[in-house]
């Protein structure tokens, strides 16, 4: 699964521009970098950790996205000027570009190949969510779990190697962000015991490992299986 970041969609003389317009700052776990329900008029550029997005609805909070390096936050009350539509809460140390949101859309006029980095995000969102959306229809857990962990491993994913009792050496990938089987659950549209259930079916079980900080994948053809990718 291709995700598209928009830093990396920038031309480099748009990119200069945006680091003029801005200013970096740094923001720690578990702090907000926006509210639902709020008009705060900034926008942010990523540039390192990772940030849940999420909504509450009468106590369930619903996951939207998990997102990274190079991925703009923002951008829709940006265009339209309406209110927050979601909280985004730093699941790691963060590290961003800010910018009020009229200096953004001053960026975007003076370059205008920029507005398609912003038009080719996006569009990745919406695929990504009507492809959750007919994940629901008819029902199948399975894929939209594998959807999320494919999204985490193309946004988080590091080349990694896991050593063996026996000398074997296992090649793999690690993604080292704090998403709980819960958070997965939230984002996937079912329960933490639904979760559970799938992680721990073979050979899920074999190919995956989900822990507190991080997740193992030592098999990507386990995951494009789940999700549907052979049929």
């Amino acid at each position: 699964m291709e995700t598209t970041r928009f830093w990396d969609a920038l031309t480099p003389r748009a990119q200069e521009a945006l680091r003029q317009a801005g200013a970096t700052v740094v923001i720690r776990p578990g702090r907000f970098l926006m509210r639902e329900h709020t008009r705060a008029s900034q926008v942010f550029v990523l540039r390192s950790g990772a940030v849940k997005v999420w909504v509450d609805r009468a106590g369930e909070i619903a996951i939207l996205d998990v997102l990274g390096p190079g991925d703009l936050v923002g951008e829709l009350e940006a265009v339209d000027g309406g209110i927050r539509h979601a909280n985004v809460e730093a699941a790691t140390r963060v590290e961003a570009l800010v910018l009020p949101a009229a200096r953004f859309r001053s960026v975007l006029d003076a370059h205008p190949g920029a507005v398609w980095a912003v038009a080719a995000v996006l569009a990745e969102r919406l695929r990504d969510s009507n492809e959750l959306r007919v994940a629901h229809f008819p029902d199948d857990p399975e894929r939209r779990l594998a959807g999320r962990l494919l999204r985490l491993v193309a946004r988080f994913g590091s080349p990694a190697k896991e050593e063996h009792p026996d000398g074997v050496t296992e090649e793999g990938v690690l993604v080292r962000v704090p998403v709980s089987q819960q958070d997965l659950g939230r984002w996937a549209g079912m329960g933490r015991r639904k979760v559970a259930q799938i992680l721990a079916a073979e050979p899920v079980r074999d190919g995956l490992t989900v822990a507190r900080s991080a997740i193992i994948v030592r098999s990507a053809d386990v995951l494009h299986r789940l999700a549907g990718d052979d049929d």
